[in-house]
C-alpha cells in the first residue's frame, strides 16, 4: 500500500490529494528561485541584456537629439537664425549710435571747458581792473584841474593814494613790516649796511622801498638797510 501511495503521489499533480500540512512542507522545501543547472543567470525576456544606464535609472535621450538639446531649437531653425540675428544686428547699431553721440558730447565738453578755461585766464584781471576804475578818473580830475593851492592838489593825491590802498588791500594786499624789525631775508632784501651802535646787530633801520604780501605770501621783499655793530664791539 505504501508503494502504491508514493507511485499515485509521483504521478499525481502538485497539491491535488495533498493535506494541508503536506502541502505546506513542499512549499517550505521549495526554493524561491530556481537555479538553472548550468549556472548562469538568464538575461531579460526578448535577450535584450542590461545596460549601465538601465540599472541606474537612466533613460536613454529620445530618438533624434544630440547633446540633449530639445528639437526645435534655434539651431534646426534657419527662419528662427535670421530673427535672432536681426535682433542683434539692431542692438549692435544702438550700441555704435550710442557711442558716437557720446564722443561727440565729449568732444563738446572738452572744447567747452578749454574755451571756458582760456576766458578765464584772458578776463581773471576784470574784477580788479574794475575797482581800479574809480581811482583812475580821480587821478584825470587832479590833473584837470586849474588853479589851487599847493596843499588842495596834496590832500587830492593823497585821497587817490588812500583810495587806491583800498582797492589793493580787498584784494589781499599787505605791507611787508621792515623798520625796526630783526633782518629776516625771507621778507627783507638788504642792499646796504651801517655801522652804528643805535641798534643792535643785523637790525633794519631804513626801508628804500616798501614790500608787500598778497594773502599770506611775499610777492616783493622790503629793500632796507641794516644795522651792523661796530667794529671792535661785541654784537
Amino acid at each position: 500500500m505504501a508503494e502504491e501511495r508514493a507511485q499515485g503521489r509521483e504521478g499525481a499533480v502538485p497539491g491535488v490529494g495533498e493535506t494541508a500540512d503536506e502541502q505546506e512542507g513542499r512549499a517550505t522545501r521549495s526554493d524561491p528561485e530556481e537555479v538553472p543547472a548550468d549556472g548562469v543567470e538568464q538575461g531579460p525576456p526578448g535577450g535584450r541584456e542590461t545596460e549601465p544606464g538601465d540599472a541606474a535609472g537612466e533613460a536613454a535621450p529620445p530618438a533624434g537629439d544630440e547633446g540633449g538639446a530639445p528639437a526645435g531649437e534655434a539651431g534646426d531653425d534657419p527662419a528662427r537664425l535670421r530673427a535672432l540675428l536681426e535682433e542683434e544686428t539692431k542692438k549692435s547699431q544702438e550700441y555704435y549710435d550710442r557711442l558716437l553721440r557720446l564722443m561727440a558730447d565729449f568732444e563738446n565738453y572738452k572744447r567747452r571747458t578749454r574755451q571756458e578755461m582760456e576766458n578765464f585766464y584772458k578776463y581773471s584781471s576784470e574784477q580788479i581792473i574794475r575797482a581800479l576804475l574809480p581811482v583812475l578818473d580821480n587821478f584825470e580830475r587832479a590833473l584837470a584841474a586849474e588853479g589851487g593851492s599847493l596843499e588842495s592838489y596834496k590832500s587830492g593825491i593823497e585821497m587817490i593814494y588812500r583810495q587806491l590802498m583800498e582797492v589793493l588791500a580787498g584784494e589781499g594786499l599787505a605791507p611787508v613790516e621792515a623798520a625796526g624789525e630783526p633782518f629776516d631775508p625771507a621778507r627783507h632784501e638788504a642792499v646796504l649796511q651801517e655801522e652804528t651802535a643805535g641798534y643792535e646787530d643785523n637790525t633794519v633801520i631804513e626801508v628804500l622801498r616798501r614790500g608787500y604780501y598778497l594773502k599770506d605770501k611775499v610777492i616783493r621783499p622790503a629793500m632796507v638797510k641794516v644795522a651792523r655793530a661796530p667794529r671792535g664791539e661785541s654784537p
